[in-house]
């Protein structure tokens, strides 16, 4: 479990801006119906030092399928299937499984591989433009089962051309983790294999 809670998934604007990165993020997600990227993530402390850091690749397809492959320091795999949600720690041998719906929640997972109606579980905020970079803050509406969602904020960055590049994700702890995207490539032919999962032969297989 070192870095699953991590990942499991936005200086203020002139009123003639009209919303932009909202914009761009509710652009973002209709246009995009699958997408893969690079990614690095950092885990910052209470007083901004870092204490942990990976790498990986990730994939997802629309409505509910997903798949982040941690490569660095540890190999790590978590898989949405549509149903089921998967992490299989590779150095334990061990696979978590639980059902889709309850191990998302209001989750970064949720924003970007979930349905169009985003702002049933989140109130987004316009949070200004920095660095070229025009940024949102992702707040989960606190209701039945998404009140116990690890995360208090979640903020997004988009460039220019409406990609997304960041994601800042503030815990209760006071915690915060750093995602950023490269070579994003949207609406990709994605094999219908990446967001299957079969536990591995021996392996100890824990949850529903």
């Amino acid at each position: 479990m070192k870095y699953i809670f991590a990942v499991l998934m936005l200086s203020v604007l002139p009123l003639n801006a009209h919303a932009a990165a909202i914009e761009k993020l509710k652009t973002f997600i209709a246009a995009t119906h699958s997408a893969q990227a690079n990614f690095t993530q950092e885990v910052l402390d209470q007083n901004g030092k870092r204490i942990q850091s990976a790498s990986g690749t990730m994939q997802f397809q629309r409505p509910g399928k997903f798949r982040w492959s941690y490569q660095k320091p540890y190999e790590q795999l978590i898989v949405g299937d549509g149903t089921q949600f998967w992490l299989y720690d590779v150095d334990l041998n061990q696979v978590t499984v639980r059902k889709l719906d309850a191990a998302l929640g209001s989750s970064p997972a949720a924003l970007l591989s979930g349905n169009n109606e985003i702002e049933r579980g989140f109130t987004l905020t316009e949070n200004g433009n920095k660095d070229g970079l025009e940024w949102l803050q992702a707040a989960p509406k606190s209701s039945g089962k998404d009140q116990d969602s690890s995360f208090s904020k979640i903020f997004m960055a988009f460039n220019a051309q409406a990609g997304l590049v960041v994601m800042e994700l503030n815990d209760m702890f006071g915690h915060k983790t750093v995602l950023r995207f490269s070579a994003m490539q949207r609406n990709p032919q994605l094999s219908p294999a990446l967001f299957k999962f079969v536990p591995p032969k021996g392996a100890d297989v824990l949850g529903e």
